[in-house]
């Protein structure tokens, strides 16, 4: 299955049960909201797709993993039901990734920043580089990580979180993401996190998929309430993006 246009790209090879995602964009791999609705799109396909059993997400090149929202089309919000929608592309594709049968397998190559930060969060399980530092950099351009703290909060505690959040200019490694429970493991080298991807995919795969699919359950309890939850924060977040503070961030971000 393949879908490429202007907006990013979207990749997704089947081989052995195991689904592998691929997905694409030339501004660091941030995300536009036609790419996270047809990332939302495939997980709901795949959750459905008898023939997998595990999926493997990743991003394209070898520079970032994902750079979050698209910084273009935060600036093209014009009002604030905009500015809801867009950011309530975020809320269904983590809710996708938690609702889907399948176990998700994160393969984070490069640096994470705001949403790309709530993908490797919404992973049952992530395996990095050492070069895959993370940074919620929301609150330097006047918004937050509304949308995605539950699901950041959930895999790294909410004192991990209140770290990033507001310290929103600093970077934290790879180390401090697999002391706080982001990351299970980091690799040196991109060929070391490949290898390592394909190894534990390939035993997942191996296991009953019923097991799979119950483990899915009981990993996600307690989230329930995100299907409305996650949409009220877009909300908030779709209202700061309007403000002049935000306008001229993004601005001074782009340059």
């Amino acid at each position: 299955m393949a879908s490429e246009n202007p907006t990013g790209s979207l990749f997704t090879t089947i081989d052995n049960k195991i689904a592998t995602v691929t997905f694409g964009h030339p501004s660091s791999n941030s995300f536009p909201r036609e790419l996270l609705d047809r990332l939302t799109t495939e997980f709901n396909n795949l959750s459905a797709d008898p023939t997998v059993s595990v999926i493997v997400i990743q991003s394209e090149g070898s520079g970032a993993f994902c750079a979050g929202a698209s910084f273009d089309e935060l600036l093209a919000v014009s009002n604030e039901s905009e500015g809801t929608e867009f950011f309530s592309g975020f809320a269904h594709l983590i809710n996708a990734m938690r609702l889907c049968s399948k176990l998700i397998v994160g393969r984070i190559h490069g640096k994470a920043v705001g949403g790309g930060v709530g993908i490797a969060s919404a992973c049952d399980y992530a395996l990095a580089t050492k070069n895959a530092s993370i940074k919620l950099s929301e609150l330097a351009i006047g918004i937050g990580p509304f949308v995605i703290e539950p699901v950041v909060s959930k895999k790294i505690g909410k004192t991990a979180m209140a770290e990033m959040t507001l310290a929103a200019h600093e970077w934290k490694t790879a180390d401090w993401a697999v002391a706080k429970g982001l990351y299970a493991n980091t690799f040196e080298t991109i060929e070391a996190l490949d290898a390592a991807i394909a190894n534990f995919s390939a035993k997942l795969s191996s296991y009953n998929p019923e097991a799979l699919a119950e483990m899915k359950k009981v990993l996600w309890d307690g989230a329930q309430e995100w299907k409305t939850l996650l949409l009220e924060r877009a909300a908030i977040s779709g209202r700061l993006v309007l403000s002049d503070f935000t306008k001229k961030a993004l601005l001074q971000f782009k340059k």
